[in-house]
């Protein structure tokens, strides 16, 4: 399985984004070198779609099945509905709910088995959830250390208003889809759409 292995923070300030979004609240105090570098119209498209690769952890190839399948939805914009299928995976609706520090420790708790979506075990981090879903952090594990240290660091984060996570017993609901309005990701999908409908 290929895995990005580039330092989050140095990638975060190449591309312009604040490391909060990561799930992370370090600082990075190095400054970008090339601020009055004009970049083209294909360099922005390409770094917004880069950006949204890199905050979901999406490679290359499912990241553009998943801009086929927002094309294929009947209603609304492309660039809206490639967000709100981003926001859906369950990898990344994990971290949304706080059971997770970083999207990729969410992606490692799915691979992991620990999760349950209905009750039934899913360990595929792109699993695509849907409205009145209720996920859940397998019994055996609820108890571990590792639960405990996530809550204590992800206690005040803020849960997006369309789920709903109760931390005690680490189990939530997708109460529907999300509105563009709901995810606070840096991206302009707009330049996305119109690098791939070149």
């Amino acid at each position: 399985m290929a895995v990005d292995r580039t330092p989050v923070l140095k990638r975060c300030r190449a591309l312009g984004i604040d490391p909060v979004y990561m799930g992370l609240d370090k600082k990075s105090n190095r400054s970008t070198g090339r601020a009055n570098k004009k970049i083209s119209e294909y360099g922005l498209q390409l770094r917004e779609k880069q950006k949204a690769k890199f905050i979901y952890g999406v490679l290359e190839k499912p990241f553009r099945n998943l801009f086929a399948k927002a094309q294929k939805v009947k209603y609304g914009t492309t660039g809206e509905n490639l967000m709100i299928l981003l926001e859906l995976r369950l990898d990344n609706v994990i971290f949304r709910m706080g059971f997770a520090r970083t999207r990729k420790e969410a992606r490692q708790i799915v691979d992991h088995k620990h999760v349950t979506v209905n009750g039934k075990l899913v360990n595929i981090p792109s699993y695509t959830v849907k409205p009145g879903d209720v996920i859940e952090i397998k019994e055996k594990y609820k108890t571990a250390q590792r639960y405990k240290d996530i809550l204590e660091v992800t206690g005040g984060r803020l849960v997006p208003a369309w789920l709903e996570a109760d931390q005690e017993t680490l189990k939530g609901t997708v109460k529907e889809n999300p509105t563009r309005d709901q995810i606070d990701v840096p991206v302009n999908e707009v330049l996305i759409v119109e690098l791939y409908s070149k």
